[in-house]
């Protein structure tokens, strides 16, 4: 059941804005869609890894999503709403929640504290979430580096569609290329697999990927599209270049701490997302101007602009 528009090129995986206190501030979101159209990205992942879901309550996972719909509304933005939690019956709730909102599709990565023991147990977890907005296409959200689960993607597309009739496909967010490969060319290349990994995301194109969910996405969007254009023009030099500069600001800000220095960026080019919640750190104000420099000094405000 892929979507009419399969998640084909960039799809953002958006930050959930707090304020200073932590709490919500769903005003930001009109401020991050019309980012995300100005730098050319049409579809927002929201509620994920970079949203922070785990760290949200039901509610304000649904408030995110409602102020994320509202906001798209009369837009060309398509929201995909992240449902997973380790609680399934939670995770059920998301998802018919996103389906009367609108969705262009759900995702939801496994549990995780309890984890299923084995793929067809993965499975039925996956069913029971995806049963619970049956006319909305669902995508399997691995990312094995977080969840600590991991089995073979391609098994997986292999048995769950009997389980699963409205799965559409993958966010494949795992380096394992050779993996990814192998998921694309299933079934003469029936499944939707957008590329979770962005500092890799040059390999998954020459493997076929035709879409990426990301993170780097909310502020170098601008450094990913050139990366496209530049593979499908055959320049690979510009390709290679572009990749490195993505890969070089994964770098940058994860010596601060990924998602408060990504936040913190994003506060650098406008757009008030906050700092994270605990567990994440925060940033000092002696971190932030350092970071500053830092990305000043590599020419990165250039590279996303």
């Amino acid at each position: 059941m892929i979507p009419p528009t399969p998640l084909h090129g960039l799809v953002v995986a958006a930050h959930t804005p707090f304020h200073t206190d932590g709490s919500l501030h769903l005003a930001v979101v009109e401020k991050q869609a019309a980012h995300f159209v100005a730098t050319g990205v049409k579809t927002v992942f929201v509620c994920g890894t970079t949203g922070e879901s785990s760290s949200l309550t039901l509610d304000e996972r649904r408030a995110v999503a409602e102020a994320w719909f509202s906001a798209a509304r009369g837009s060309a933005l398509r929201i995909v709403v992240h449902v997973g939690s380790n609680s399934l019956a939670e995770a059920g709730l998301l998802a018919s929640h996103a389906q009367t909102q609108g969705a262009a599709a759900i995702a939801a990565l496994s549990p995780s504290y309890f984890k299923p023991r084995s793929l067809d147990v993965l499975i039925d977890c996956c069913a029971q979430v995806a049963a619970a907005a049956k006319e909305t296409p669902f995508y399997f959200y691995d990312i094995p580096a977080l969840t600590g689960v991991s089995f073979s993607m391609g098994d997986f597309l292999g048995r769950a569609p009997q389980r699963i009739p409205t799965l559409a496909g993958l966010k494949f967010t795992n380096p394992d290329l050779k993996s990814y490969l192998h998921c694309l060319r299933l079934e003469g290349g029936r499944w939707d697999l957008p590329f979770g990994v962005d500092e890799h995301l040059l390999g998954a194109l020459a493997m076929g990927a035709r879409g990426a969910v990301g993170s780097g996405f909310n502020f170098a969007a601008p450094i990913y599209q050139r990366l496209i254009q530049a593979f499908h023009a055959g320049d690979w030099e510009k390709a290679r270049l572009e990749q490195h500069r993505g890969g070089l600001l994964v770098e940058v800000l994860s010596g601060y701490g990924y998602m408060a220095a990504a936040k913190a960026l994003m506060e650098m080019i406008g757009v008030p997302v906050g700092q994270p919640r605990l567990p994440h750190n925060r940033l000092t104000t002696p971190d932030q101007q350092a970071l500053r420099q830092q990305l000043e000094s590599l020419g990165a405000f250039d590279w996303i602009a």
